[in-house]
């Protein structure tokens, strides 16, 4: 009896866009990601095809980060970003008398040279057309995800809403990669059995729903953690291993809680002199992190230790092994209660590996080397897998929770009192939305071709910029201090937008007026005018 492990990475930055800046804190989050995550797990996706690995699995870049990832301007910065890091890397190594931090600062140099070579010379700049080689060569799945990561539960009440996230990411994803998506990835899990029906009309074949979605459903059974299962619709549940993935993601218990490993926290961002980091920081001049890390998590009697280099790497290859075999006991013991073919489904937010957990990149590479090489364990993508053994069906009608896997396993994380605001303001705009599109399609006879495309361009707009407000990161960033005023500046501009391009429809606009709110956001173009017309016409 086969034994199967897919793993799915989830990789998503919100649409960040400050021309007007040379560099930002938030900007930083899309060239932090690409240095710390992108480009050591590709590196290593790379390599191990290079060396002849069987290997399958799983990725999803959400809509707005393959945006940016295409941004002339932001690939630029990137390489910036890179070159500036690598400044302060020389710069501590000039600097070694004070801290002694030269030779570690001396290996993130070389680290990241080569990282910058892998991007700019192999890649060309160009990370999409690497996803795209990687999956060309049959080693990964790709999977569609939202168009802006809207927490779909939340948005349902109005569907049209639902519909225009899950559409539009889908039209997205097909442009980007030139092919159909079969899987579709529900941001921060988020499930509630609405969504089925919108995931079937657009064609979506499977999802992933987090453990106790399954096991708390009415009629939830211990078996079908490790069984894709259909529901009322025809879509197929592949359900989150909880136990296997949280050796690997949890902070307090994972191995990333290690003492060997690296210290996240203890950043040179954070602790480097401020006159020290003008050059990097630049305008800002706002502490951040840098990436360059010096000490380990474990202490001394309180006291920082130095990281150890070859320490963390024992340390990453003991965890490996225990992982490894684990997981083949771990299916053994599933497969002997009776599940044929189980299957554990690991998925992650990718920034686990290699931001959060430093050693997580080279982790990940190792696992996916040796998992097929140690064990009877197969690597495989949800799709492959269905085309193998199907789904079970329930004559119960059996559906998942409504879930996620945010704090709490549900939605109290973007329902709390500092930020339910934004769905009230957002279900407003989308009933707007809906009303003039309905109206719009009604009376298009009536009108001249000037006066209606005129309203179709605002529509399109307003559908932007109510999409790009609707990002779960907003709400999230709401329940952190430090970020709370970024982030309502953000959905409120957003908002602000909507109203403008509104205001614009029943007005002859000066057409630098209509460019320069255009401008303002130079992403998602060209979506369908009519994306919020209700369901039941569409």
């Amino acid at each position: 009896m086969s034994k199967h492990c897919a793993i799915v990475l989830h990789a998503h930055v919100p649409w960040v866009w400050h021309p007007e800046k040379q560099q930002s804190l938030e900007e930083d989050w899309l060239h932090g990601a690409i240095l710390e995550t992108y480009l050591p797990l590709l590196e290593n996706l790379v390599r191990l095809r290079e060396q002849g690995v069987d290997y399958r699995i799983t990725l999803n870049f959400s809509p707005t980060l393959l945006a940016m990832l295409r941004q002339p301007l932001l690939k630029r910065r990137s390489i910036a970003y890179l070159d500036r890091t690598l400044r302060l890397c020389r710069d501590e190594i000039e600097r070694d008398d004070l801290d002694h931090h030269g030779e570690l600062a001396r290996y993130y140099e070389e680290r990241i040279f080569t990282l910058r070579s892998f991007f700019v010379e192999k890649c060309q700049g160009d990370l999409i057309s690497v996803i795209k080689d990687l999956s060309a060569s049959g080693h990964v799945e790709l999977t569609a995800s939202a168009l802006t990561h809207g927490l779909l539960p939340l948005l349902m009440r109005v569907p049209e809403l639902t519909r225009a996230q899950v559409e539009a990411g889908i039209d997205e994803f097909t442009e980007c990669f030139d092919e159909k998506p079969r899987g579709f990835w529900l941001p921060e899990c988020g499930y509630a059995p609405a969504i089925d029906s919108v995931l079937t009309e657009a064609g979506i074949e499977w999802t992933i729903v987090d453990q106790h979605a399954v096991t708390h459903a009415p009629r939830g059974s211990s078996v079908t953690p490790f069984t894709p299962f259909r529901g009322s619709d025809s879509i197929a549940f592949f359900t989150r291993d909880h136990k296997s993935s949280s050796e690997i993601w949890n902070a307090d218990d994972g191995y990333p809680a290690d003492p060997r490993y690296r210290d996240f926290m203890s950043d040179l961002g954070l602790e480097a002199p401020i006159e020290y980091l003008r050059e990097y920081l630049g305008e800002s001049k706002q502490r951040q992190f840098t990436g360059l890390k010096f000490h380990r998590s474990g202490r001394d009697g309180g006291k920082k230790v130095p990281y150890d280099l070859d320490l963390a790497k024992r340390a990453m290859s003991e965890h490996v092994m225990h992982f490894v075999t684990g997981r083949g006991s771990h299916l053994d013991k599933v497969s002997d209660s009776g599940t044929n073919h189980p299957i554990s489904v690991l998925a992650f937010d990718a920034d686990l590996f290699g931001h959060w957990w430093y050693e997580g990149a080279e982790f990940f590479g190792a696992l996916v080397a040796k998992l097929p090489q140690q064990t009877d364990v197969r690597l495989t993508t949800p799709s492959e897998y269905l085309d193998a053994f199907g789904a079970m069906t329930s004559d119960q009608d059996q559906v998942p929770a409504a879930s996620s896997w945010g704090e709490g396993g549900y939605f109290e994380t973007w329902t709390r009192s500092e930020n339910t605001w934004i769905l009230f303001e957002l279900q407003q705009r989308a009933e707007q939305c809906k009303r003039f599109t309905d109206l719009l399609s009604a009376n298009m006879d009536a009108l001249t071709d000037e006066i209606a495309n005129h309203r179709k361009r605002c529509l399109q707009l307003m559908a932007k910029e109510l999409l790009l407000a609707c990002s779960s990161d907003w709400g999230f960033l709401l329940s952190n201090p430090p970020s709370r005023a970024y982030a309502e500046d953000r959905v409120r501009a957003h908002l602000a937008n909507f109203d403008e391009a509104w205001s614009a429809t029943m007005k002859n606009t000066p057409e630098p007026i209509m460019e320069a709110l255009e401008k303002r956001n130079p992403v998602f173009t060209d979506l369908p005018w009519d994306l919020f017309a209700t369901a039941e016409k569409a």
